[in-house]
């Protein structure tokens, strides 16, 4: 059967509170599309590797409609892996949505509208994708774009921080640091970024300390 070029598979669309990024906190509907090329060994969204619903992108539009939310995260596994995401954000956008995609960097962000906040990734060595990165989409990040390192342990502490340095990013995005649930202890991580006069921003899993991470939050 040939797949309807309006259509995305999606995993789930919800309303919670955004539990990462510089938006965390702020109401949001999230629009979940199903699929990921990458296994990071922290992943705490395996549900959406298979399965989801096919919808159209009217239908997409309508639902996140019903919430009356300002603020809408397109969001994975990775959104990207189908190519039908980039005409989904522009349409959000043109509905007057403040949209964010939250994005492995696995894939190429340079169609992604400039109006959508880009919260992109840099795989870490303990993450076991770190092989992917494309690096060549920081050169599309705005100031307003994210990059967030998920960290594991120190090495992956260290290995961010050079990569901060090798591509002077704080300089040019806000990055963030969030420590792997249940793998690095955040007041420890806290501690290394204030010794070392980092800037960069702390964010701790907001959805996993208020309902443990389950689906639909």
């Amino acid at each position: 059967m040939t797949k309807q070029p309006d259509q995305l598979r999606i995993t789930e669309i919800f309303h919670s509170l955004q539990g990462e990024s510089t938006t965390v906190g702020l109401p949001t509907v999230f629009v979940r599309l199903t699929g990921c090329p990458l296994r990071c060994g922290y992943c705490d969204t395996a549900y959406a590797f298979t399965g989801g619903k096919r919808l159209s992108l009217d239908t997409i539009l309508s639902q996140v409609a019903a919430f009356t939310c300002q603020h809408v995260c397109v969001t994975g596994g990775e959104p990207l892996a189908q190519p039908g995401c980039i005409d989904l954000l522009k349409r959000l956008c043109d509905a007057g949505h403040a949209v964010s995609i939250e994005t492995s960097g696995a894939r190429s962000i340079a169609e992604v509208d400039e109006r959508v906040t880009i919260v992109m990734d840099l795989k870490t060595p303990d993450s076991g994708e770190c092989d992917k990165n494309l690096l060549s989409n920081i050169s599309y990040l705005k100031p307003t774009d994210q990059i967030k390192f998920v960290l594991c342990s120190q090495k992956d502490y260290d290995w961010a921080c050079q990569m901060i340095i090798e591509h002077q990013l704080t300089k040019h995005v806000q990055v963030l640091f969030s420590p792997s649930f249940g793998q690095l202890n955040p007041t420890l991580l806290a501690e290394w970024i204030l010794k070392d006069r980092l800037f960069v921003r702390l964010q701790l899993q907001l959805h996993k300390l208020l309902w443990n991470d389950a689906p639909g939050h």
